[in-house]
């Protein structure tokens, strides 16, 4: 088990409600962004991780540039995306992006690296699916060379190749923190051991419980390959109100919303009331509720797979900006420390 633990926030940036319940403009919620990750900081969060989408319900496709604007109105936060979309971009321009950030906020940028969710950035950058894992794989390979921040000899079939070319600018550490993140695939897990980055495991369905297979493959693929023990965080959705009640009234509505959207694009059925509830109850993968409820589920999951960092993603879908400023200060004032409180008496 891990004995310290980084308690972070996640948001994709969603299309929110204002209070008269229309949407707000992209720019809006941009601002409001802005706003949250601030106060993230204040109330002394470790992280924020802002996600990368080309669609209409989600307004951040260029996550470091509104993680540059956290960054000059922030002093100790971490700052990082959620995720970097590795296989249609470019690894070089990825490196540079965040390498700046870095340098902007003083050393503290991170990156999650992933394949996405979504596709829409493959059509709209000229990319073929049928290279989906080809994509990946490849730019990983070429983004690792990059963080090691020496001369890059580099060959491949996705992009040109690079010999002794140096990349700039470098990181006053001599590197730059990158996380490969995965929602459940054996094969993503030992390619991310492979390259020795630390795992961050998206469970946004089931039982968390259930991805401690992969947490344990993750560390006996490490030592096969030779590489170091590393971190492994989770990020999840939730939201934190003063009472149990008070969570899921909050959130019902907004995220039914959100799960009917998403799923008639992928085919799925309505989400029910009843679905909800089990998801939001102790085996599921919602951290819904008061303080306490959330503390004592967040602690139970980062002992059962030894995580070291917990990242909540507070924004679902139209959930409004008074509500994630809510649950962003409960998360920081009240659940962190009770998390805190439960692991030190877990040892």
């Amino acid at each position: 088990m891990a004995r310290s633990i980084e308690l972070g926030v996640d948001t994709f940036g969603d299309v929110t409600n204002g209070d008269d319940g229309r949407p707000l403009t992209q720019g809006e919620v941009l601002r409001n962004l802005v706003q949250q990750g601030v106060l993230a900081d204040k109330v002394g969060l470790d992280f924020i991780g802002i996600g990368e989408h080309h669609r209409a319900d989600f307004a951040v496709s260029a996550p470091e540039v509104v993680l540059a604007a956290i960054a000059g109105q922030t002093e100790r936060i971490h700052l990082g995306s959620a995720v970097t979309v590795l296989s249609s971009d470019d690894p070089v321009r990825v490196y540079q992006r965040f390498a700046t950030l870095d340098g902007l906020s003083g050393g503290r940028a991170e990156v999650i690296l992933g394949r996405g969710s979504f596709t829409e950035s493959f059509p709209l950058f000229g990319l073929s699916l049928d290279r989906y894992e080809e994509l990946f794989e490849e730019k990983l390979d070429l983004f690792v060379e990059l963080i090691k921040q020496g001369p890059v000899t580099w060959n491949g079939t996705v992009r040109s190749g690079l010999n002794e070319q140096h990349v700039y600018p470098h990181t006053d550490s001599g590197t730059l923190r990158s996380w490969v993140g995965v929602g459940g695939s054996p094969e993503s897990v030992v390619r991310t051991a492979r390259h020795g980055l630390p795992l961050m495991l998206a469970i946004i369905g089931g039982s968390p419980v259930r991805f401690a297979p992969y947490v344990d493959l993750y560390h006996r693929a490490l030592a096969q390959y030779g590489q170091p023990v590393q971190p492994v965080g989770i990020h999840s959705p939730g939201h934190i109100a003063e009472t149990d009640e008070q969570a899921r009234e909050e959130l019902w509505p907004h995220y039914a919303v959100m799960q009917q959207r998403i799923g008639r694009e992928r085919g799925w059925p309505p989400m029910t009331r009843e679905q909800f509830e089990d998801s939001a109850g102790p085996d599921g993968a919602l951290y819904v509720g008061s303080p306490e409820t959330v503390a004592q589920k967040i602690a139970a999951t980062v002992i059962a797979l030894g995580a070291s960092r917990f990242d909540l993603k507070y924004s679902n879908g139209t959930l409004p900006h008074a509500h994630l400023m809510s649950s962003i200060e409960l998360y920081g004032t009240a659940v962190a420390l009770r998390v805190r409180e439960l692991l030190e008496t877990s040892k």
